[in-house]
């Protein structure tokens, strides 16, 4: 084949998997030259050839494998990326798909832009767009900021990557979750003019799997080993208090408290949790001075209550509730009025999400 523009890799694992949907969706409607590197992980690459059908052979397809005995998608991944030698890249779920003409929209966003990524659109399904990032106004599409347009909201590093400018970038291993933050983050923070693609063909997530992992009860500091990835990258001990302070409070509100309620109902009961709970509120908080104070009301009562010596797991899940109800002050507004505008807090991070909605 024609040596490739872009690198795309899929990891598998499962026969379950719809492979070959993915794979067309990248090769029949591709005008660029593309090659996928599916990594057949943990399973005999024959059965994927298999579901791969006529794609199997297809000139723009390598069937990769690797087996390491170890249920995380960072190894497969970081498979492709080694073999990867074209000047972009770019990473896929099994279950996933492209927009026809999404790498080319891609790409014709980088030739404009000169940006190191390009941010896909992400449409979730039946549920619609994906709002984050809740970029400025909701309308920014050329030379995003981390932390003015709040990139960390999107963790996963879906769109086009520059390969030259992250050679060495890869996905952390070893960890039970959260192996894509520390490649996500380092992308926001230190990519050159980062685009985002908010009109164009969207990477499609879908929930038609049948073997999905649902959660399973684990010490609360594994879920959040990946903040060791995080601050042990090089970039991090340079970046200023604000840009910390804007990573933090997307980890509280989206890492933190899906923590917390993952683990009101636990037969233990969340009081066994509450002091690693506490931990990792309190790291996040000496990284990032301020991040707590941006929080919600409601946000606020969650940790409240867990401070107490014995919380109640009700008035959690009240609490937790509340957050989502955006009609309300509890979860719009922080305790320090004077906070109301500011960019991380609540207010203008959900109506620049509710506004790249209404952009596309």
């Amino acid at each position: 084949m024609t040596s490739p523009l872009v690198d795309v890799t899929i990891a598998v694992h499962s026969a379950t998997r719809p492979i070959a949907r993915a794979v067309a969706s990248i090769v029949d409607h591709t005008t660029a030259p593309v090659r996928v590197n599916v990594v057949a992980h943990n399973i005999d690459p024959a059965v994927i050839r298999s579901n791969l059908g006529a794609y199997a052979d297809h000139a723009a397809v390598r069937l990769l494998s690797l087996t390491d005995g170890i249920h995380s998608p960072a190894g497969p991944m970081n498979h492709g990326l080694d073999m990867s030698d074209a000047e972009f890249v770019a990473v896929m779920g099994s279950d996933d798909e492209f927009a026809p003409g999404a790498i080319d929209s891609w790409l014709a966003v980088q030739r404009e832009s000169g940006a190191s990524t390009v941010i896909a659109r992400v449409l979730l399904g039946a549920r619609g767009a994906d709002p984050y990032p809740p970029v400025r106004r909701g309308r920014r599409t050329r030379r995003l900021s981390a932390r003015k347009d709040r990139l960390s909201y999107r963790s996963a590093p879906l769109g086009l990557i520059a390969r030259e400018r992250f050679p060495g970038l890869r996905f952390t291993e070893g960890l039970p979750s959260g192996e894509d933050l520390a490649y996500s983050a380092t992308l926001w923070f230190t990519g050159r003019h980062i685009a985002y693609d908010l009109t164009g063909p969207a990477y499609v997530v879908h929930d038609d799997a049948a073997d999905r992992v649902t959660f399973q009860p684990r010490p609360v500091l594994d879920d959040f080993a990946f903040l060791d990835a995080i601050e042990g990258q090089p970039w991090f001990p340079r970046t200023s208090r604000t840009d910390r302070r804007a990573l933090a409070v997307k980890i509280l509100r989206v890492h933190f408290f899906d923590a917390v309620l993952a683990r009101t109902r636990v037969p233990e009961g969340i009081a066994a949790h509450r002091r690693d709970l506490l931990a990792v509120l309190d790291r996040l908080e000496s990284a990032a001075p301020g991040a707590t104070a941006l929080l919600a009301r409601a946000d606020r009562s969650v940790i409240d209550e867990l401070r107490r010596t014995d919380p109640d797991p009700d008035r959690i899940l009240h609490f937790i509730d509340a957050r989502w109800n955006y009609r309300t002050i509890a979860a719009m507004l922080p305790r320090n009025p004077l906070l109301a505008l500011h960019a991380q807090a609540p207010l203008r991070t959900l109506y620049a999400g509710l506004r790249s909605l209404s952009a596309v």
